[in-house]
């Protein structure tokens, strides 16, 4: 008896499609920095603290920021109280545990950062830390 011998087929793995993939991936990251970073170039001068908390941000973190004058400012937008809570209270209840930073200037009155906290902890978002920056050494 005879037996017909086949060759297997290539096993090639197929490059450009992954390319695109990578490509598209890149991108989406370095748009998604430059948003990120974006919300701390607002005129917002944080405290200064010996032990500074990490000023990267968290994936998914949201930026309060407090200027002080005590305007408030979401997304390059200024909210009021109720429009702090509407945005906060929708986003809550995607994210039950939403990170949120406050980055208030060092400059506002203590009084606007309680109330941006309490509006906050109303909207059902217990995830809060405060941004700093770290105390630069003297030599």
């Amino acid at each position: 008896m005879k037996f017909q011998t086949r060759e297997p087929e290539s096993a090639a793995f197929p490059l450009a499609p992954m390319i695109d993939v990578v490509f598209l991936l890149l991108i989406f990251f370095i748009a998604t920095m430059q948003f990120s970073q974006s919300e701390r170039e607002l005129n917002v001068s944080v405290p200064v603290a010996e032990e500074g908390a990490d000023a990267r941000q968290t994936v998914g973190e949201l930026i309060v920021n407090v200027r002080d004058n005590g305007e408030v400012v979401v997304d390059h937008a200024v909210m009021t109280q109720e429009q702090l809570y509407s945005k906060l209270t929708r986003i809550a209840a995607v994210h039950k545990n939403q990170a949120i930073r406050i980055r208030g200037d060092g400059k506002v009155e203590y009084q606007k950062i309680v109330e941006v906290i309490d509006i906050c902890q109303k909207a059902g978002i217990p995830n809060i830390s405060f941004a700093t920056q770290v105390q630069s050494k003297r030599k």
